[in-house]
């Protein structure tokens, strides 16, 4: 695991993933990422999962130090983290893409 990188996702959701998606399996899985610094659970699942492709296709050094500042700035900051995940709608990715 590394500290930046796509968030690990639980692996039932594995069937779930388009064809573009699976790139986000090609590198460490990470603490904090794109998707975490750009709206975290506020996110809709396509929305996170394009950060994360977003993330892998622009990785750089310079990338990871900007997503590390805005990370150290939300958490200084409080922002973006509700107390109650399940109250604000959020569903599952199989669940969300199960046909």
């Amino acid at each position: 695991m590394s500290f930046i990188g796509p968030r690990p996702l639980l692996v039932r959701y594995l069937p779930y993933y388009s064809a573009d998606e699976r790139v986000r399996h090609t590198v460490r899985p990470g603490i904090t990422g794109l998707a975490q610094v750009r709206g975290r659970n506020d996110l809709e699942w396509d929305c996170r999962l394009a950060h994360d492709v977003e993330y892998v296709e622009q990785i750089s050094l310079a990338l990871d130090a900007r997503i590390l500042l805005e990370t150290a700035k939300s958490v200084a900051t409080g922002s973006g983290v509700r107390v109650n995940v399940l109250s604000g709608g959020m569903r599952d990715l199989d669940v969300e893409r199960h046909v």
